[in-house]
This record gives C-alpha cells, structure tokens and sequence, in this order.
C-alpha cells in the first residue's frame, strides 16, 4: 500500500492528473459555493419571513456564511469523491497506461451516467451513515478522541469500496465484483483508512481524491497480480 501511495505521488505531474485535479477541484468549489449561496438566501429569507429586522438579518447572514464553512469542511470529502468518481476513468487510464498496459487493453468503458450514479452513490452513503452516526458522534465527545477513531473507522470502510469499486468496475463483471468485495474486505478498508488520512490533512486534502484514485488503481492491478 506504501509502494502504491509513492507511485501515485510519483505521477502527479502527468498533464491527465493535473487536468483532473483542475475540473475536479474547480467542480468542488463550485458546489460547495453553491451551497453557500443557497443557504445565505435561505437564511436570510426566513429572517425576513418573519419579521426579524436589518440587524438580524445581517446577524443571521454571518451565521449562514460561518455554518456552510463548518458544513464545507465536513462535506468536502463526500462532495470531492463525488467529484473525483465523474473524472476517475482519466485517472486510472493515466495510471493503467503507464504501469499496467495489458490490463488497459482488456479494461471496460465506464460510461460518464455510471461514472456518475457512482459517484452519487458513494457521497449518499457518505451523508447517510455519517448523519446516523451523529448521536454517537456527540456521545464520544466525552472521550475527546472517540469522534476522531469513529469517523476514521466508518469513513476508511466507506471509502475503500468507492475507492475500489471505482477501478474494479472496469475490469470485473457484476458476480465478480461482489465476490471481489468479500475477499479483499481488508486490504480495502486499509486503502479506505489512508485515503481518509489524507482528506483531513489541509493542502494534501485537496489533491487526495487524485491520489486517492491512483493509489486505488495500483492496489487492484498489483492486489490481482
């Protein structure tokens, strides 16, 4: 996984990666802003809706800005996986180009609809489980690092399969991708966990679905070998 994580670095100055990074953080911004946007209005809206003078309006607007950075910063992950999985095929026909060209010649065609349910997928779950879990989100606060171990342990599982489904759909058939699941349940969950690693790290965050995607990529072909 180490070997997996260097090579994935390694290629970041291939022109593919760099112009997936481009759309995909361009797209991420885009969103989250939108977000943003909608709440502000939202917000503010309401204020006014019922009653709340120019003051509290203005008060209320501070509060939408303050809450979407809170909710940006939680989001990012979900809302960049997202992202990543409409712009993945680039990425691993980047990284299967350079180190796995016979893989690349017998690879699937992921059409940008599937590419994208995916996607939706993985950030629905994401939100799902993560807003389920809030209760004991809030329990484990008492631990002071309990919400950390948590969110590390269910996102690690929730982004290893994203993360391997990702590059397994173009290589495996249904049946066999859901036996692939269950045989690699481990190894998966550990690129999930290094993944999500690298979501929280600031300026590393912002290239992680990229690597991410890449270090996906080396641990199929490499797992298969």
């Amino acid at each position: 996984m180490i070997h997996a994580f260097f090579l994935s670095v390694a290629q970041l100055g291939d022109r593919r990666f760099i112009g997936v990074f481009l759309k995909s953080l361009a797209l991420t911004v885009l969103l989250l802003g939108a977000l943003g946007t909608a709440a502000w209005y939202g917000l503010t809206w309401l204020a006014v809706y019922y009653g709340f003078g120019a003051g509290a309006q203005g008060v209320v607007g501070v509060a939408a800005v303050v809450l979407v950075l809170v909710a940006s910063g939680i989001l990012f992950r979900g809302v960049a996986v997202l992202v990543i999985g409409v712009f993945a095929d680039e990425i691993v026909l980047a990284v299967e180009a350079k180190h796995y060209p016979t893989a690349l010649t017998a690879s699937r065609t992921v059409s940008l609809a599937r590419s994208l349910m995916m996607g939706l997928g993985s950030a629905g779950r994401f939100v799902v489980v993560n807003v389920a879990l809030a209760p004991l989100y809030l329990l484990l606060l008492a631990t002071g690092i309990g919400p950390a171990i948590l969110f590390f342990l269910v996102n690690g599982w929730l982004l290893g399969r994203d993360l391997s489904d990702m590059v397994a759909v173009r290589h495996l058939a249904p049946a066999e991708l859901r036996a692939f699941r269950g045989s690699t349940a481990l190894s998966r969950f550990a690129l999930g966990l290094i993944g999500t690693g690298l979501f929280v790290v600031p300026v590393v965050n912002l290239v992680a679905p990229v690597i991410s995607a890449a270090m996906a990529t080396h641990w199929f072909h490499r797992g298969r070998t």
